[in-house]
């Protein structure tokens, strides 16, 4: 998807090291790279003393080895995920089977993404604190991506833990339908409200100028969707396949099949915003979607 320009703080992603961040925060990234993932999983230690894991990630002995000793010589007292998809939450009962740990998350049915192994003890709510004598992190219900994700706030130094909902360097895949573009962008503008001045992303390096790249990402998706009406103006009525190489004409031949996806869901916005509709068929790509005059 596209590429989006951030000033990093460029801190080397090498798998299986905690890399120090700020005073209050470590990452650990896991050996999962692929073009989904990037790098790898970012798995964050937040505190000194009693300790948060954000996105513990996925079921690799390595990696929740690498998180265990980075966690030595503290009190592991919450796991906590941002969201439930295979590359996130799996290594969480690990942990917790290790070090005795709350579990935290926000669990939905499963849409065939889901890490169906996660079960929370205890469900996640908008505005939740998890505060000690050293930090304070506060959840913040950002649904688009997937319909239970979470970001956290980390208030002593303005740090805003994205997962998936930001991502460095690239764009976030929005899977229907779970995955919604409507609320995706709302999500986006409440975390705007924050005023973080730091994004710590599950996959890329931290981004430096938090607001600039909240709004960015909102322009970026409206000028997609003013490509999706454009192309109606040279075709009346189409399936994704016809709008796809009008819309997505700026990317790599390579990621059509997940631009075809972000396409659907933005077409499944204006639907929602009363400007476009489509005739019901057997299956998405048989479905012909026409512009609402």
């Amino acid at each position: 998807m596209a590429q989006m320009e951030s000033k990093l703080l460029e801190i080397e992603i090498e798998p299986g090291t905690a890399s120090k961040v700020s005073p209050l925060l470590r990452r650990v990234t896991a050996p999962n790279p692929s073009v989904m993932t990037g790098p790898g999983t970012n798995s964050y230690i937040v505190g000194n003393k009693e300790l948060a894991v954000i996105d513990p990630g996925p079921s690799i002995s390595s990696h929740v080895s690498a998180l265990l000793d980075a966690c030595e010589g503290a009190k592991l007292r919450w796991i906590i995920v941002t969201h439930t998809h295979p590359d996130h939450s799996p290594a969480a009962m690990l942990l917790a089977e290790a070090t005795g740990a709350e579990l935290i998350g926000a669990t939905i049915e499963d849409d065939g993404h889901q890490d169906t192994s996660f079960k929370a003890d205890r469900e996640l709510n908008d505005g939740d604190v998890f505060s000690n004598d050293e930090f304070s992190l506060r959840a913040v219900h950002t649904p688009g991506h997937v319909g239970n994700h979470y970001c956290f706030f980390l208030e002593e130094e303005k740090t805003l833990f994205t997962g998936d909902h930001i991502m460095q360097g690239t764009t976030v895949v929005v899977i229907p339908p779970s995955g919604d573009m409507a609320e995706y962008l709302h999500s986006l503008e409440k975390l705007k409200e924050l005023h973080a001045e730091y994004l710590a992303p599950a996959h890329g390096h931290v981004m430096l100028d938090a607001e600039s790249v909240i709004q960015g990402l909102i322009d970026h998706r409206m000028a997609r969707e003013s490509k999706v009406l454009a192309a109606f103006e040279r075709i009346a009525s189409g399936t994704l396949d016809q709008l796809l190489p009008i819309v997505y004409d700026d990317v790599d031949p390579k990621v059509l099949p997940v631009a075809k996806i972000a396409l659907w869901s933005h077409l499944l916005k204006l639907e929602i915003d009363g400007r476009a509709e489509k005739r019901a068929a057997e299956s998405i790509d048989h479905e012909v979607w026409t512009l609402l005059r």
